[in-house]
């Protein structure tokens, strides 16, 4: 790496230091005045940098973008003080209404319903609220049900770069997930 890098490093550092939220290359390129190389020749310097044990910080890939965020064996400790007020704990119905829309999306209200066994309404309201799921169709069937499915502000919660970085499902669950999806 050539030592003119080091002035691109920081200048990306301090532009992700500076956003809030994750900012793929192509802003950062924009931002900086730097070509897309640099800024992920950049990118990638700092992850080394942020590898070692003395740092608490990492690079994050949320959504597609990437951001500076505590490490994950930090942010257990440090999110009762530094967490945003939407990411408040939500119940275990609405976090399985979460997990049923996350791994079958998109889904309408019947089918969250076969798999919970009961009308997901206050659930799919809480969710909406903050903004964990939204609207996105309606299904192509009789009376046109609404489809729900994640968004960038649950791929971000979850620390998640895309729906595809979902913890896998064992067989069991899988067996189970499907036979309830059946119904």
């Amino acid at each position: 790496m050539s030592e003119n890098l080091q002035k691109e490093t920081a200048l990306v550092e301090a532009v992700l230091f500076m956003e809030s939220e994750a900012i793929d290359e192509a802003g950062i390129s924009r931002i900086c005045g730097l070509s897309k190389e640099l800024v992920i020749e950049a990118l990638d310097r700092l992850g080394e940098r942020y590898a070692f044990a003395d740092s608490g910080i990492e690079l994050s890939r949320i959504g597609g973008g990437v951001m500076i965020s505590p490490k994950r064996e930090y942010w257990e400790s440090l999110k009762d003080r530094y967490g945003k007020k939407n990411e408040g704990k939500i119940s275990r119905a609405a976090m399985e209404t979460l997990a049923i829309i996350a791994y079958s999306q998109p889904s309408t209200k019947a089918e969250i319903k076969g798999f919970r066994g009961v009308t997901p309404d206050n659930m799919l309201h809480l969710l909406l609220e903050k903004s964990l799921i939204r609207e996105v169709g309606k299904k192509d069937v009789p009376g046109k049900p609404v489809q729900y499915g994640t968004t960038k502000e649950f791929l971000k919660q979850f620390r998640l770069n895309t729906i595809a970085d979902l913890p896998k499902l064992s067989d069991s669950d899988l067996d189970r997930f499907e036979l309830e999806g059946e119904r």
